[in-house]
């Protein structure tokens, strides 16, 4: 590759204009030759980014991020990144950001449209939630995006946004004022439910999901992080609890190699072990123990998944009865006050 052109992609985060190009001395023939060697992807018209560095991406934050900053080339200074785009340069998840557009932001009123894979809002917004970047990019806060999520994507997208907003330390009046301007907006009333079942103790964005496959069960009300004291000493905290049943929630990535970009720092085999001896000792405390896997959130298997839990729950409500056992909730009260509630998230 042209040396100079390696320098503008660098300097660029890896994304050049075809103009930069020109003006870099590449004819247009070169520009050619290019695309077709893979060096440069076009990723919009007249926009390309660096082909290895695209390869080298994963399709849930890099490639999508790296969309965004190609999605700028072509914009003025008065958008600023919103939604979607914006959750992803602050690391807030999003059910499936392989799918997101580049949303786009700008003061004013009533109007939106898609053109070219970009969402452009127009919206109000306080200053107060403008952020800028270090690499200079403009966007929304947490707060905002959060809302702005749950407005656009609806109440599951937007309860994943705000439970990682409060565990991130955003308040939940920082939510509530950011929907507040938004009182005959669309969308707003399930900006408002959203924010009021948010809860930051949920670790990731399965046990959100989680619990609200839980909460659909109509059992009760679904306590989260609930501390087990086990026979050998230790405190483990079951994400879920109802009653005296509690709901584990697995995702995959617990299994997968941390070298593979997994969570495993052990092997695969000993994880399992130890959860395998975990939930026995859990449920020798007198708690029954459901688990919960990501499919089980989805389609048929989703109600397949609420017939299943709703019979391991009743098994439980039988031989256990209806509220939490005195014992196992004078512990649990007291390893809160000792422990904090985990991470103190709230």
């Amino acid at each position: 590759m042209y040396s100079r052109l390696r320098q503008i992609l660098a300097a660029n985060n890896g994304v050049v204009a075809r103009s930069e190009l020109l003006d870099a001395g590449l004819s247009p023939s070169r520009i050619t030759e290019l695309l077709t060697a893979g060096s440069i992807v076009a990723e919009r018209r007249g926009v390309y980014v660096d082909g290895d560095l695209w390869a080298s991406l994963d399709p849930y934050v890099g490639r999508p991020r790296l969309r965004i900053r190609a999605a700028v080339k072509t914009l003025n200074r008065g958008w600023v990144l919103s939604h979607d785009s914006a959750a992803l340069e602050t690391s807030m998840p999003l059910l499936d950001p392989t799918t997101s557009r580049v949303h786009i932001t700008r003061p004013g009123y009533g109007s939106a449209w898609t053109r070219a894979g970009v969402s452009h809002h127009y919206a109000w917004f306080d200053q107060r939630h403008l952020v800028i970047g270090e690499d200079g990019l403009r966007r929304l806060d947490i707060a905002r995006t959060a809302v702005d999520l749950a407005r656009e994507h609806g109440e599951l997208a937007g309860l994943i946004a705000c439970d990682w907003a409060l565990r991130n330390g955003v308040p939940r009046t920082a939510l509530m004022e950011a929907y507040l301007p938004m009182a005959y907006w669309p969308g707003v009333r399930t900006v408002r439910a959203t924010v009021e079942r948010a809860d930051g103790r949920a670790e990731s964005p399965a046990e959100t999901l989680g619990r609200d496959l839980v909460e659909e069960l109509g059992i009760g009300p679904v306590d989260v992080q609930f501390p087990v004291l086990l026979d050998d000493g230790r405190v483990v905290w079951c994400d879920l609890r109802v009653g005296n049943h509690v709901f584990e929630v697995h995702g995959r990535m617990k299994y997968v190699p941390a070298a593979a970009g997994g969570l495993a720092e052990r092997p695969v085999s000993e994880v399992v072990w130890e959860e395998k001896k975990r939930s026995r000792m859990v449920r020798a405390q007198g708690l029954g123990v459901s688990e919960i896997l990501y499919g089980d959130f989805w389609g048929a298997e989703r109600s397949a998944a609420l017939k299943r839990l709703r019979a391991e729950y009743e098994v439980t409500h039988t031989r256990f009865g209806a509220e939490l056992a005195p014992r196992l909730a004078a512990q649990a009260a007291r390893l809160r006050d000792r422990l904090g509630w985990r991470d103190r998230a709230s």
